[in-house]
């Protein structure tokens, strides 16, 4: 087996971030479902971000996200998702490529646009996130090449991504091209709603052994194996996945490889600004420990510091020197 050139390459949706704080009345007076993610088309993106404050813009999406934490922590990583071409596009093509990620995916052509995320952030640190996918929902398997799916030690798959048809059958190509090089395949499942759409699916993953890191919240853990027992959940998957990591927000996290369990405390932080982002950076800090060799309850810490750091400011890219924080935390 060649010795990988990345720690980590990632499939997932490419998404503009557009953030702003906002009060309480305007979530009501828009009618937003407070702290959840919903789906928009383009007009409605349009209407949202009409009625947004200041905003900030940077390149998003949960993989995405997690690669530019990877990154941050020293990793090499690189990245597999699809923009239009348009304004979008650029920045979020200009976005990733500055924070050390490899992106190479060719722009496509019409209509849809660039997809975007408008996030508002409530005093109380709460997301409400509204999406329109537009071109990420388009990525074709022949926009995969194979030979850099190969190149990389860990492949990383973003379960929103999974609803798509083209997607869909890019990451389930991916899946075996990164096992014929006999390379490890982590999956997050992203949102309980994307498992009720297509834990079936998952599950067969599982089952045939194509899943070698799973990462899932408490809640998604409940969807995916129908336990509503936290641990009677791990138990349902233990024996089917080599390394489970569940992570609990402010209860911290537990995780299981290869029959080892390791469980840790949330870090302590002061105030919780905004959760955008949290699980993608535990992810980071997970598998920036994995791919280093480091002990399960050392890469599970690495996740909580991320992910705590990433809580305490607005967005989900790093503010501090993670590289640095990870460094002292761990002591």
């Amino acid at each position: 087996m060649t010795e990988p050139r990345y720690d980590v390459i990632a499939i997932g949706n490419a998404i503009v971030d557009v953030m702003a704080p906002c009060e309480d009345e305007l979530i009501d007076e828009l009618d937003l479902n407070k702290g959840g993610m919903t789906l928009v088309d383009e007009e409605g993106a349009r209407r949202l971000y009409d009625a947004m404050g200041p905003a900030k813009e940077i390149s998003g999406g949960s993989a995405a996200n997690t690669l530019a934490g990877m990154s941050a922590l020293g990793a090499q990583c690189a990245f597999v998702g699809q923009v239009a071409k348009d304004q979008l596009g650029d920045v979020f093509s200009h976005d990733i490529r500055a924070v050390g990620i490899d992106f190479d995916t060719p722009a496509r052509e019409g209509q849809p646009s660039t997809a975007r995320c408008l996030i508002f952030v409530t005093p109380d640190g709460e997301r409400t996130m509204n999406t329109f996918l537009g071109a990420s929902q388009f990525l074709p398997p022949a926009a995969l090449d194979d030979e850099l799916i190969a190149s990389a030690s860990i492949l990383y798959l973003e379960g929103y991504l999974w609803d798509p048809e083209e997607p869909r059958s890019a990451m389930r190509r991916a899946i075996e091209v990164a096992r014929g090089a006999g390379r490890k395949v982590a999956f997050t499942a992203s949102e309980s709603f994307v498992i009720d759409r297509h834990g079936d699916d998952f599950r067969a993953l599982i089952e045939e052994g194509k899943i070698d890191i799973l990462f899932v919240n408490e809640h998604e853990l409940a969807s995916l194996t129908g336990e509503s027992d936290f641990n009677a959940g791990l138990a349902a998957l233990e024996g089917k996945v080599p390394v489970i990591v569940a992570t609990r927000s402010a209860k911290g996290a537990v995780g299981i490889a290869n029959g080892e369990r390791a469980e840790i405390a949330a870090e302590p932080i002061e105030k919780v600004v905004d959760t955008t982002g949290a699980g993608d950076l535990f992810a980071a800090g997970f598998l920036t420990g994995h791919a280093r060799g480091e002990s399960l309850e050392t890469c599970l810490r690495m996740g909580a510091i991320c992910a705590a750091e990433i809580i305490s400011h607005y967005g989900a890219r790093s503010e501090a020197d993670l590289k640095a924080l990870v460094a002292e935390k761990l002591g």
